[in-house]
């Protein structure tokens, strides 16, 4: 399985980005999908991961603020970032789930792409 993100870039605070993340492979819509980020210096987190069904979760920070979805006829998860603070600069990376939910682990990981929130 091989995971592409794109969308990042260099946006205002307060401004909106769409991540867009393609996944080879058949099995995309038997696998739960996750945006993670890590910021420098700091650890790899959870932003928001979304089940088989379409079930989400997110982080308390994020909540509100983006949406994670996915497209099954495109192989494609996306995360919708709005109100965005620079605090969420980080670089992104998609992952694809074990199993059904983010909950039972992660199995692919993709290049992470790099989002910068600054005036």
């Amino acid at each position: 399985v091989q995971l592409q993100a794109s969308g990042g870039g260099l946006v205002q605070p307060g401004g909106s980005l769409r991540l867009s993340c393609a996944a080879s492979g058949n099995i995309f819509r038997g696998k739960a999908m996750a945006w993670y980020r890590q910021a420098p210096g700091e650890q790899r987190e959870l932003v928001a991961g979304i089940t088989t069904g379409g079930s989400t979760n997110y982080a308390e920070s994020v909540e509100g603020r983006f949406t994670i979805s996915r497209d099954n006829s495109k192989n494609t998860v996306y995360l919708q970032m709005n109100s965005l603070k620079p605090e969420d600069t980080a670089v992104y990376y998609c992952a694809q789930g074990r199993s059904w939910s983010p909950y039972y682990g992660i199995a692919y990981w993709g290049k992470g792409t790099l989002v910068t929130v600054s005036s």
